[in-house]
């Protein structure tokens, strides 16, 4: 029995609200995809357009077409041309930019001009509004103002910055969650990654993520958090000095010591609503970080500093 390209770990009920949309014949123009990073965002949306597209999906996986299928095939060699997947691209350095160009949205609504080459749909994916900037976003209203006959717009957001309402109230939204742990494995394991229970705990639902924390520096600044938050607020000052030297690396080490600070202060602020505003607090110094590029070493310490205070305000 064929397996799909790109198999579904969880999602199945925003994959039925999608099919149940298709089925009735009336299938909105636009479709943010939301959620958190590395919870396969984009691996739904593909599964999702490959079917528009006429990919045959195997048996018992309604959306999931084999690797054998013709339409995969061209998704995949990414040479279909009803099919156009715009995201960050390289500088001529080789690294990626910070941000989708308005070029490359001009070239979508381009595509989108045109009818479709092989007589079905014409298909967009936009990965992600998050990486977009305002003359982007600008641009994007054009197709979602003016959609043409027989083509769907996929925009993934990883909900880390404020969606423009003349873009959300164009969409349909589907709000995709973090994995079950169950789910979290077998998307581990179907990328060839050792699930064990260190990795399972440490991204949280989104296997996506595994490989960037699965790292010694990350999953130190990681284990570095925890320790923190088990000794305030009486942490002495070697451990908050060791904290924040683990977690200032790398970006990626940052990431995954604020995320546990994060979901630690999150958790406080469901049982005190006092600690949502050092939730909220927390959330502006972590996109000060990504935003300004705050050196990792100063957004930790003032993620440290945060929490002091609100030990010592509570």
């Amino acid at each position: 029995m064929s397996e799909p390209a790109f198999p579904l770990f969880g999602h199945e009920e925003a994959q039925a609200e999608f099919l149940s949309a298709r089925e009735s014949g009336r299938l909105h123009h636009a479709w943010i995809i939301e959620g958190p990073s590395g919870i396969g965002k984009t691996r739904f949306a593909t599964r999702l357009a490959s079917l528009l597209l006429g990919a045959r999906p195997v048996d018992g996986d309604p959306a999931g077409a084999p690797e054998s299928d013709p339409v995969m095939q061209k998704i995949l060699s990414s040479g279909h041309p009803d099919f156009k997947h715009v995201q960050r691209e390289a500088n001529d350095k080789g690294v990626l930019k910070q941000d989708i160009s308005v070029d490359q949205i001009r070239d979508l609504n381009g595509f989108f001009s045109l009818k479709p080459a092989l007589g079905g749909w014409r298909v967009g994916l936009i990965d992600s509004l998050d990486e977009m900037n305002v003359s982007g976003l600008n641009a994007v209203l054009k197709t979602l103002e003016e959609p043409p006959d027989r083509a769907i717009l996929f925009l993934i957001s990883h909900a880390t910055a404020p969606i423009l309402p003349t873009i959300r109230s164009r969409c349909q939204t589907l709000r995709l969650r973090t994995l079950s742990e169950d789910d979290t494995r077998k998307a581990l394991a179907a990328s060839e990654l050792e699930a064990g229970d260190a990795l399972v705990q440490l991204v949280k639902g989104r296997p996506g993520r595994a490989e960037e924390l699965s790292g010694p520096k990350v999953m130190a600044a990681a284990s570095s958090a925890q320790s923190l938050l088990k000794a305030l607020p009486s942490a002495n000052d070697a451990q908050i000095s060791q904290a924040i030297t683990q977690a200032s690396e790398d970006d990626d080490s940052f990431g995954a010591f604020a995320e546990e600070l994060l979901d630690w202060v999150s958790l406080k602020a469901s049982h005190d609503p006092d600690w949502a505003e050092v939730w909220f607090q927390s959330q502006e110094i972590i996109a000060s970080q990504r935003s300004f590029h705050m050196p990792p070493v100063q957004a930790a310490a003032k993620l440290v500093a945060c929490l002091q205070t609100a030990f010592a305000t509570r």
